[in-house]
């Protein structure tokens, strides 16, 4: 069973920075895409940044510039840097894997928090 632990979410203040970091476990095909969504209070989650394991990258259009996803192949791990944070960047940040197990099936971790705030 795929599980993908998170970590390194916190408080900030507006223009810091944090990284987070997401591991997967009982990957069984290598082959995937993995990555962060975020989800703030009444909205809807959304896409924050996806890599492949072939380095293909999407970037939600409110993130470019300032974060920068990167995956480990050999650890499973991905990893979301996170520069000059905005208020409206805080949410709860989901890791999530695409086919991790090889079939059509979507992953979810437990989610960490992220506040930007003064």
């Amino acid at each position: 069973q795929v599980q993908l632990v998170e970590s390194g979410g916190g408080l900030v203040r507006p223009g810091g920075s944090l990284r987070l970091s997401c591991a997967a476990s009982g990957v069984t095909f290598s082959i995937n895409s993995m990555g962060w969504y975020r989800q703030a209070p009444g909205k809807q989650r959304e896409l924050v940044a996806a890599i492949t394991s072939g380095s293909r990258i999407t970037y939600a259009n409110s993130v470019k510039g300032r974060f920068t996803i990167s995956r480990d192949n050999a650890k499973n791990t991905v990893y979301l840097q996170m520069n000059n944070l905005k208020p409206e960047d805080t949410a709860v940040y989901y890791c999530h894997c695409y086919y991790c197990s090889g079939t059509d099936t979507d992953y979810w971790g437990q989610g960490t928090q992220v506040t930007v705030s003064s």
